[in-house]
Protein backbone atom coordinates (compact mmCIF):
# COMPACT_ATOMS: atom_id res chain seq x y z
CA UNK A 1 0.00 0.00 0.00
CA UNK A 2 2.75 2.43 0.97
CA UNK A 3 4.51 1.63 -2.27
CA UNK A 4 1.42 2.44 -4.33
CA UNK A 5 0.88 5.74 -2.50
CA UNK A 6 4.50 6.69 -3.11
CA UNK A 7 4.19 5.85 -6.80
CA UNK A 8 1.02 7.96 -7.12
CA UNK A 9 2.69 10.87 -5.36
CA UNK A 10 5.78 10.60 -7.57
CA UNK A 11 3.56 10.42 -10.65
CA UNK A 12 1.70 13.58 -9.64
CA UNK A 13 5.00 15.42 -9.04
CA UNK A 14 6.30 14.29 -12.41
CA UNK A 15 3.17 15.57 -14.18
CA UNK A 16 3.43 18.90 -12.34
CA UNK A 17 7.10 19.25 -13.30
CA UNK A 18 6.31 18.48 -16.93
CA UNK A 19 3.60 21.14 -16.91
CA UNK A 20 6.04 23.71 -15.54
CA UNK A 21 8.66 22.73 -18.11
CA UNK A 22 6.13 23.01 -20.96
CA UNK A 23 4.96 26.39 -19.64
CA UNK A 24 8.57 27.61 -19.41
CA UNK A 25 9.30 26.47 -22.96
CA UNK A 26 6.17 28.20 -24.29
CA UNK A 27 7.00 31.45 -22.45
CA UNK A 28 10.60 31.35 -23.69
CA UNK A 29 9.48 30.82 -27.29
CA UNK A 30 6.97 33.66 -27.02
CA UNK A 31 9.66 35.94 -25.62
CA UNK A 32 12.13 34.97 -28.36
CA UNK A 33 9.51 35.29 -31.09
CA UNK A 34 7.55 38.37 -30.03
CA UNK A 35 9.31 40.40 -27.34
CA UNK A 36 13.06 40.40 -27.92
CA UNK A 37 12.97 40.89 -31.72
CA UNK A 38 10.97 44.08 -31.11
CA UNK A 39 13.02 45.25 -28.10
CA UNK A 40 15.57 47.47 -29.83
CA UNK A 41 18.58 48.50 -27.77
CA UNK A 42 20.30 51.82 -28.43
CA UNK A 43 23.95 51.50 -27.47
CA UNK A 44 25.87 54.76 -27.02
CA UNK A 45 29.66 54.71 -27.02
CA UNK A 46 32.34 57.37 -26.98
CA UNK A 47 35.42 56.32 -28.94
CA UNK A 48 38.76 58.08 -29.04
CA UNK A 49 40.31 57.66 -32.48
CA UNK A 50 44.10 58.15 -32.53
CA UNK A 51 44.16 60.07 -35.83
CA UNK A 52 40.96 62.09 -35.41
CA UNK A 53 41.38 65.84 -35.81
CA UNK A 54 39.91 68.07 -33.10
CA UNK A 55 37.59 69.56 -35.75
CA UNK A 56 35.66 66.27 -35.63
CA UNK A 57 35.39 66.14 -31.83
CA UNK A 58 31.87 65.05 -30.93
CA UNK A 59 31.07 63.73 -34.40
CA UNK A 60 28.10 61.32 -34.18
CA UNK A 61 27.86 58.18 -36.29
CA UNK A 62 24.77 55.99 -36.01
CA UNK A 63 25.20 52.41 -37.21
CA UNK A 64 22.49 49.97 -38.19
CA UNK A 65 23.09 46.59 -39.75
CA UNK A 66 21.40 43.45 -41.05
CA UNK A 67 18.00 44.96 -41.74
CA UNK A 68 17.04 41.72 -43.53
CA UNK A 69 13.96 43.10 -45.26
CA UNK A 70 11.53 40.20 -45.61
CA UNK A 71 8.02 39.26 -44.51
CA UNK A 72 8.93 39.62 -40.85
CA UNK A 73 10.87 42.86 -41.29
CA UNK A 74 7.94 44.80 -42.75
CA UNK A 75 7.78 48.47 -43.73
CA UNK A 76 6.14 49.46 -40.44
CA UNK A 77 8.97 47.96 -38.37
CA UNK A 78 11.61 49.49 -40.63
CA UNK A 79 9.96 52.90 -40.34
CA UNK A 80 10.17 52.56 -36.55
CA UNK A 81 13.90 51.80 -36.85
CA UNK A 82 14.41 54.84 -39.10
CA UNK A 83 12.56 57.04 -36.61
CA UNK A 84 14.82 55.84 -33.77
CA UNK A 85 17.92 56.49 -35.88
CA UNK A 86 16.77 60.03 -36.69
CA UNK A 87 16.10 60.72 -33.00
CA UNK A 88 19.83 60.24 -32.35
CA UNK A 89 20.57 63.30 -34.54
CA UNK A 90 23.39 61.65 -36.48
CA UNK A 91 26.07 63.47 -38.42
CA UNK A 92 26.45 60.30 -40.47
CA UNK A 93 24.47 57.05 -40.72
CA UNK A 94 26.33 53.84 -41.57
CA UNK A 95 24.53 50.70 -42.81
CA UNK A 96 26.76 47.63 -42.72
CA UNK A 97 25.11 45.14 -45.04
CA UNK A 98 22.42 42.46 -45.39
CA UNK A 99 19.77 44.99 -46.29
CA UNK A 100 17.52 42.30 -47.80
CA UNK A 101 17.24 38.63 -46.81
CA UNK A 102 18.57 36.18 -49.39
CA UNK A 103 16.27 35.17 -52.24
CA UNK A 104 13.79 37.96 -51.47
CA UNK A 105 14.00 40.26 -54.52
CA UNK A 106 10.31 41.23 -54.33
CA UNK A 107 11.06 43.26 -51.19
CA UNK A 108 13.78 45.39 -52.81
CA UNK A 109 11.39 48.07 -54.21
CA UNK A 110 9.83 48.51 -50.75
CA UNK A 111 13.11 49.86 -49.34
CA UNK A 112 13.03 53.23 -51.04
CA UNK A 113 10.22 54.87 -49.07
CA UNK A 114 11.51 54.14 -45.53
CA UNK A 115 15.23 54.54 -46.30
CA UNK A 116 14.54 57.91 -47.93
CA UNK A 117 13.44 59.12 -44.48
CA UNK A 118 16.93 58.75 -42.96
CA UNK A 119 18.18 62.16 -41.84
CA UNK A 120 21.88 62.80 -41.29
CA UNK A 121 23.80 66.04 -41.16
CA UNK A 122 26.35 64.90 -43.74
CA UNK A 123 25.56 61.59 -45.42
CA UNK A 124 24.12 58.10 -45.13
CA UNK A 125 26.52 55.43 -46.41
CA UNK A 126 26.18 51.67 -46.86
CA UNK A 127 27.96 48.50 -47.89
CA UNK A 128 26.30 45.28 -48.99
CA UNK A 129 26.41 41.91 -47.21
CA UNK A 130 26.35 38.27 -48.28
CA UNK A 131 22.54 38.11 -48.30
CA UNK A 132 22.42 41.11 -50.63
CA UNK A 133 24.60 39.26 -53.11
CA UNK A 134 22.18 36.32 -52.99
CA UNK A 135 19.56 38.72 -54.34
CA UNK A 136 19.55 41.16 -57.24
CA UNK A 137 22.47 43.17 -55.85
CA UNK A 138 22.37 45.70 -58.71
CA UNK A 139 18.73 46.45 -57.89
CA UNK A 140 19.59 46.88 -54.21
CA UNK A 141 22.39 49.32 -55.04
CA UNK A 142 20.12 51.26 -57.37
CA UNK A 143 17.34 51.43 -54.77
CA UNK A 144 19.53 52.63 -51.91
CA UNK A 145 21.16 55.23 -54.14
CA UNK A 146 17.70 56.46 -55.18
CA UNK A 147 17.02 56.76 -51.44
CA UNK A 148 19.93 59.20 -51.10
CA UNK A 149 22.37 56.64 -49.67
CA UNK A 150 25.95 56.45 -50.90
CA UNK A 151 27.07 52.90 -51.71
CA UNK A 152 30.62 52.45 -50.43
CA UNK A 153 31.57 49.25 -52.25
CA UNK A 154 35.39 49.47 -52.33
CA UNK A 155 35.15 53.24 -52.18
CA UNK A 156 36.21 56.10 -49.88
CA UNK A 157 34.07 59.09 -48.90
CA UNK A 158 35.96 61.99 -47.30
CA UNK A 159 34.44 64.50 -44.89
CA UNK A 160 36.19 67.85 -44.51
CA UNK A 161 36.21 70.48 -41.80
CA UNK A 162 38.56 73.11 -43.15
CA UNK A 163 41.80 71.27 -43.84
CA UNK A 164 40.91 68.40 -41.46
CA UNK A 165 39.65 65.16 -43.00
CA UNK A 166 37.71 62.11 -41.81
CA UNK A 167 37.56 59.22 -44.25
CA UNK A 168 34.65 56.75 -44.36
CA UNK A 169 35.67 53.72 -46.42
CA UNK A 170 33.75 50.64 -47.38
CA UNK A 171 34.95 47.24 -48.50
CA UNK A 172 32.49 45.21 -50.56
CA UNK A 173 31.26 41.87 -49.24
CA UNK A 174 34.00 39.40 -48.33
CA UNK A 175 31.90 36.23 -48.39
CA UNK A 176 30.82 37.03 -51.95
CA UNK A 177 34.45 37.64 -52.96
CA UNK A 178 33.74 41.26 -53.87
CA UNK A 179 36.19 42.88 -51.44
CA UNK A 180 39.02 44.96 -52.88
CA UNK A 181 40.88 46.43 -49.95
CA UNK A 182 43.73 47.27 -52.33
CA UNK A 183 41.46 49.67 -54.23
CA UNK A 184 40.31 51.26 -50.98
CA UNK A 185 43.89 51.84 -49.84
CA UNK A 186 44.78 53.38 -53.21
CA UNK A 187 42.02 55.96 -52.75
CA UNK A 188 42.74 56.63 -49.07
CA UNK A 189 44.79 59.79 -48.35
CA UNK A 190 47.67 59.45 -45.91
CA UNK A 191 46.32 62.10 -43.55
CA UNK A 192 43.18 61.93 -41.43
CA UNK A 193 41.34 59.31 -39.39
CA UNK A 194 39.80 56.46 -41.38
CA UNK A 195 36.78 54.30 -40.58
CA UNK A 196 36.10 51.11 -42.52
CA UNK A 197 32.69 49.54 -43.09
CA UNK A 198 33.01 45.77 -43.62
CA UNK A 199 30.02 43.47 -43.29
CA UNK A 200 31.98 40.50 -41.90
CA UNK A 201 33.67 41.41 -38.58
CA UNK A 202 36.55 38.93 -38.72
CA UNK A 203 37.89 40.89 -41.70
CA UNK A 204 39.39 43.06 -38.93
CA UNK A 205 42.37 40.71 -38.79
CA UNK A 206 43.22 41.84 -42.33
CA UNK A 207 42.21 45.50 -42.16
CA UNK A 208 44.05 46.05 -38.87
CA UNK A 209 47.32 44.87 -40.42
CA UNK A 210 47.29 47.86 -42.77
CA UNK A 211 47.53 50.16 -39.70
CA UNK A 212 45.49 52.70 -41.66
CA UNK A 213 42.07 52.35 -40.02
CA UNK A 214 41.14 53.67 -36.58
CA UNK A 215 37.80 51.83 -36.50
CA UNK A 216 36.02 49.04 -38.36
CA UNK A 217 32.21 48.79 -38.20
CA UNK A 218 30.61 45.43 -38.99
CA UNK A 219 27.47 43.34 -38.59
CA UNK A 220 26.75 39.85 -40.00
CA UNK A 221 26.69 37.87 -36.73
CA UNK A 222 23.39 39.13 -35.21
CA UNK A 223 25.27 38.70 -31.93
CA UNK A 224 24.61 34.99 -32.36
CA UNK A 225 20.84 35.72 -32.54
CA UNK A 226 20.16 32.94 -30.00
CA UNK A 227 22.50 33.08 -27.03
CA UNK A 228 22.00 31.31 -23.73
CA UNK A 229 23.22 33.09 -20.57
CA UNK A 230 26.88 32.42 -19.68
CA UNK A 231 27.48 30.51 -22.94
CA UNK A 232 28.87 31.57 -26.30
CA UNK A 233 26.39 31.72 -29.20
CA UNK A 234 25.04 28.38 -30.38
CA UNK A 235 25.89 29.17 -34.01
CA UNK A 236 27.68 31.94 -35.86
CA UNK A 237 28.05 32.61 -39.58
CA UNK A 238 31.50 32.28 -41.08
CA UNK A 239 33.81 35.27 -40.66
CA UNK A 240 32.09 36.30 -37.41
CA UNK A 241 33.34 33.67 -34.98
CA UNK A 242 35.99 35.89 -33.34
CA UNK A 243 34.39 39.32 -33.17
CA UNK A 244 30.70 38.53 -32.94
CA UNK A 245 29.32 41.28 -30.69
CA UNK A 246 30.42 44.62 -29.32
CA UNK A 247 33.82 46.27 -29.19
CA UNK A 248 37.25 44.67 -29.65
CA UNK A 249 40.79 45.95 -29.88
CA UNK A 250 42.48 44.41 -32.92
CA UNK A 251 46.06 45.61 -33.07
CA UNK A 252 45.90 49.40 -33.20
CA UNK A 253 42.33 49.39 -34.54
CA UNK A 254 38.97 49.29 -32.74
CA UNK A 255 36.50 46.81 -34.21
CA UNK A 256 32.78 47.02 -33.43
CA UNK A 257 30.14 44.44 -34.36
CA UNK A 258 26.52 45.58 -34.32
CA UNK A 259 23.94 42.85 -33.51
CA UNK A 260 21.71 43.97 -36.35
CA UNK A 261 18.03 44.74 -36.63
CA UNK A 262 16.49 41.80 -38.47
CA UNK A 263 16.87 38.03 -38.35
CA UNK A 264 17.94 35.26 -40.68
CA UNK A 265 17.04 31.58 -40.67
CA UNK A 266 14.83 30.94 -37.66
CA UNK A 267 12.95 34.13 -36.75
CA UNK A 268 13.86 34.16 -33.08
CA UNK A 269 16.11 36.28 -30.88
CA UNK A 270 17.22 35.32 -27.40
CA UNK A 271 20.00 37.04 -25.47
CA UNK A 272 20.90 39.13 -28.53
CA UNK A 273 18.57 42.12 -28.76
CA UNK A 274 18.40 44.10 -32.02
CA UNK A 275 20.73 47.07 -31.87
CA UNK A 276 21.22 50.64 -33.02
CA UNK A 277 24.69 51.93 -32.15
CA UNK A 278 25.53 55.59 -31.58
CA UNK A 279 29.23 56.47 -31.71
CA UNK A 280 30.47 59.83 -30.48
CA UNK A 281 33.99 60.34 -31.76
CA UNK A 282 36.70 62.04 -29.72
CA UNK A 283 40.11 63.29 -30.72
CA UNK A 284 43.05 62.30 -28.52
CA UNK A 285 43.97 64.81 -25.84
CA UNK A 286 47.41 66.34 -26.08
CA UNK A 287 49.21 67.75 -23.05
Amino acid sequence: MKSRKWLKKASRLTVQCLRWVILLVICTLLYARVIEPNWIEINSLELTLPHLSSEFNGYRIVQISDIHRDRWMNSRYLERVISLVNQQKPDLVAITGDIVTRNSPTFIPTLKAPLSQLKSQDKTVAVLGNHDYENDSDAIIQTIEQSGILHLGNYVYTLKRGSAMLHIAGVDDITAGKDRLDLVLQQLPEEGAAILLAHEPDFADISAMTKRFDLQLSGHSHGGQIRLPFFPPLALPSLSEKYYSGSYQVGEMIQYTNRGIGMAGVHLRFGARPEITVFTLAAPKHD
